[in-house]
């Protein structure tokens, strides 16, 4: 995710060439919300059940309260809601892929794609500092496999970085952290269909936003599909096929959101940003090692 959004980042002077602004945009809305759609095909009813209740509740109210949090952090530094929206959805639910799909859904302006292009550097950052640093904090508190696979799989961003965490620290914990991993991206369809929603009905009737979509039909794809390979209808090979096509196509859309922004937009976002990105990351830690000790 990080190389190709420096990849489109390299090619910025090309931004305003007609000839490639269709391409540009094709990759940074159409290819987006297709490969957001072919996620469904990652993930399994039997998946969600093999964590049990209570394990299933204690990670989607991490994620909801790390998004809430968000929002009311972003209004405590003084910054937009749409950026508490943004990093909450992201480090609450996965990575740069909960990024984009969020940002599908905002208005469509230049405040919103430097925000977004700032969030996924951000959560790609952070997301590979957590898989180093977070199985040794794992081992350094005595979790057990149990604990470490839920720990993992329900404070790290990325799915990729989840997969590299978890399986450094044993294939049980691997297992099990890709497993709580998948039920936090299972919640970005309806965390994504209310974003927009609330979206819709505050901003469709300003002057100031473009376009504001409806509920996405990407995510109605996601559900689709998600139902169809839980019955076991979809062949082992073709969701195995989508799945590397789902990632090829975030990545396209990452370097054409890339290509779009220039760095000089990013260095105006300041500090209080990356101090609320950086809070989000601590709050879900918090609120899991809580849910471990506690609960």
């Amino acid at each position: 995710m990080l190389m190709s959004l420096l990849l489109g980042l390299a090619f910025h002077f090309m931004a305003d060439n007609e000839r490639i602004i269709p391409g540009i945009g094709l990759g940074a809305s159409g290819v987006l919300r297709l490969g957001v759609a072919l996620l469904g095909l990652r993930l399994t009813f039997d998946d969600i059940l093999t964590l049990g209740i209570v394990p299933v509740i204690a990670v989607c109210s991490a994620v909801i309260a790390t998004l809430l949090f968000g929002l009311g952090f972003a209004r405590l530094l003084g910054l937009s809601a749409q950026l508490g929206t943004l990093t909450g959805g992201s480090v609450g639910i996965c990575g740069a892929s909960a990024a984009m799909a969020i940002s599908s859904v905002l208005p469509n302006t230049d405040a919103q794609r430097k925000e977004t292009l700032f969030t996924v550097i951000g959560v790609t950052t952070l997301s590979t500092l957590a898989m180093v640093i977070y199985p040794l904090l794992s081992h350094g508190l005595d979790l057990s496999d149990i604990q470490a696979g839920l720990f993992l799989g329900a404070t790290i961003h990325d799915v990729a970085q989840v997969v590299g965490a978890g399986y450094s620290v044993s294939d049980g914990v691997g297992d099990l952290s890709t497993f709580v991993k998948l039920l936090r991206v299972a919640m970005l369809v309806p965390i994504v269909i209310v974003i927009g929603v609330v979206v819709q009905r505050r901003f469709a009737a300003s002057a100031e936003t473009a376009k504001v979509p409806a509920v996405p039909w990407f995510l109605l794809l996601f559900i689709v599909l998600f139902v169809l390979n839980s019955l076991g209808w979809v062949p082992a090979s073709a969701a195995s096929a989508a799945s590397v096509g789902a990632a090829w196509m975030l990545l396209v859309a990452i370097a054409a959101l890339g290509v779009r922004t220039s760095l000089q937009e990013i260095a105006g976002v300041g500090l209080r940003p990356i101090i609320l990105m950086v809070a989000e990351t601590a709050f879900i830690a918090i609120w899991m090692l809580g849910f471990l000790f506690y609960v």
